[in-house]
């Protein structure tokens, strides 16, 4: 299998977005006046409630099939519908999360502002780039499906969506790869949030724990860490960046499998970018990230969502999977080399895109403070030993750099060409946050 899959375009999303409903965070010192520009309004300013997030899953439905002898599966299924509940993040999953699906899904929707409909864009395919490492409880627990990535479309009430089977070969005769079984079209709702109680209470301080820590703080430091060494690495640790909580980003806590899992130590911070598109507001950002929570949990069926950290294009960090913001939480970002590294995700596609200089800092900020309490050079390279994926078999010792994309544990695009290509400057200034 090739190390990079061909990379695919992302069209700007034509659905007008819906109304703002996310946290009132007050961004911590240190930040640019850009980055506070961005912070989300408060639902409180408007005096609407919060409302729960919901998921709405459509079985697709065969539109052509293979007309040659005995080849009756379907070549393309999908669905159109103008009758919907209102649902701002789409995807599509399947039975089998070890089945890939050879070929493309396209989609349009309809604005609920406006009542037009959006051009169609391509969603990615992708399934098994981010996930659990095989063998392990989250990976076997009988309820992870086969998905693309999610995609953010803003407020919308009108869908249509194509599945189509790749044919697999330049011959037009080659008979194509069968699309997944169990097909199904996912329509998220993020929902929207009440603010956190007092001024900034929720997000985490440069320089200290947050103002309310998540009980997970208080969690007893995972098994296999060496004191002396985090001691001996004190100097090098950047400081700690602001970090939005779950509590503010608005997560909804009854969703995820309860308990925290943990794994030794973090050597390796892989960076990935989300695939979600990039028509998305930064006061936005809390949707997006509960859209994506609730589709990686309800539509995907992992734990929790996959990140230990996400990003937005302002450069806001927000704290992912539950557990505890400095400590080594198994994520299921990397399949194969989550244990013992921690996964961040930009938000939004930068295959051909670039990321804003914001979210690069960020990076570097975030992966100083993190790597830092660990003893890692930012700059430096490490050994991870393969859980098991496409690019290296289970058990191999793999030399990685301490920062790392997604694409050198696994082979993909993940983090898009232009976002990996920014990953040297991130460690630069990684080291300079060390004071190295």
């Amino acid at each position: 299998m090739s190390k990079i899959r061909s990379m695919r375009r992302y069209g700007f999303l034509a659905c007008s977005i819906g109304a703002t409903c996310a946290a009132a965070l007050v961004l911590t010192a240190g930040m640019t006046g850009g980055q506070a520009g961005a912070a989300p309004a408060s639902a409180s300013a408007t005096g609407a409630a919060a409302v729960p997030g919901s998921t709405r899953s459509l079985p697709l439905v065969p539109l052509t099939r293979d007309p040659g002898p005995g080849r009756g599966s379907a070549l393309e299924q999908g669905l159109r519908r103008a009758d919907v509940r209102h649902f701002s993040l789409v995807g599509v999953v399947w039975d089998d999360p070890d089945v890939e699906l050879h070929g493309s899904v396209r989609i349009r929707t309809r604005s609920a502002a406006t009542g037009v409909w959006s051009g169609w864009q391509d969603i990615d395919t992708h399934s098994a780039d981010h996930g659990a490492d095989p063998g392990t409880a989250e990976r076997t627990s009988g309820h992870v499906r086969g998905a693309t990535a999610p995609l953010w479309v803003g407020d919308c009430d009108g869908v249509d969506v194509r599945v189509r089977a790749d044919a697999g070969s330049r011959d037009p005769a080659a008979r194509p790869v069968p699309l997944p079984s169990g097909l199904r079209l996912e329509l998220v709702d993020p929902g929207t949030q009440l603010p956190a109680r007092g001024t900034g209470r929720g997000t985490a301080r440069a320089g200290g724990p947050s103002e309310e820590a998540s009980a997970a703080d208080a969690a007893p430091a995972a098994p296999g860490g060496d004191p002396t060494d985090r001691r001996r690495a004190q100097s090098y640790v950047g400081p700690r960046p602001g970090i939005v909580t779950r509590r503010s980003w608005g997560a909804d806590e009854s969703l995820r499998e309860k308990g925290f899992v943990y794994t030794q130590k973090v050597k390796v911070a892989f960076v990935h970018h989300t695939a979600s598109g990039n028509n998305y507001s930064c006061a936005q950002a809390p949707a997006v990230i509960r859209g994506i929570y609730r589709y990686h949990v309800k539509s995907m069926g992992w734990r929790d969502v996959g990140y230990n950290f996400l990003i937005d294009k302002c450069g806001t960090i927000y704290e992912g999977r539950a557990g505890g913001v400095s400590k080594p939480v198994l994520g299921a970002h990397t399949m194969g080399f989550n244990s013992n590294s921690a996964g961040m995700a930009v938000i939004g596609t930068y295959s051909t895109s670039e990321p804003s200089s914001a979210a690069v800092t960020a990076i570097a900020r975030l992966t100083a403070w993190k790597l830092g309490l660990y003893g890692m050079n930012p700059r430096g390279k490490t050994y991870l030993t393969s859980g098991g994926g496409n690019l290296y078999q289970k058990g191999k010792s793999v030399r990685l750099n301490v920062i790392s994309g997604h694409r050198d544990g696994f082979a993909t695009d993940c983090p898009g060409q232009q976002l990996y290509g920014k990953l040297g400057t991130a460690r630069s200034a990684a080291v300079r946050y060390q004071g190295r």
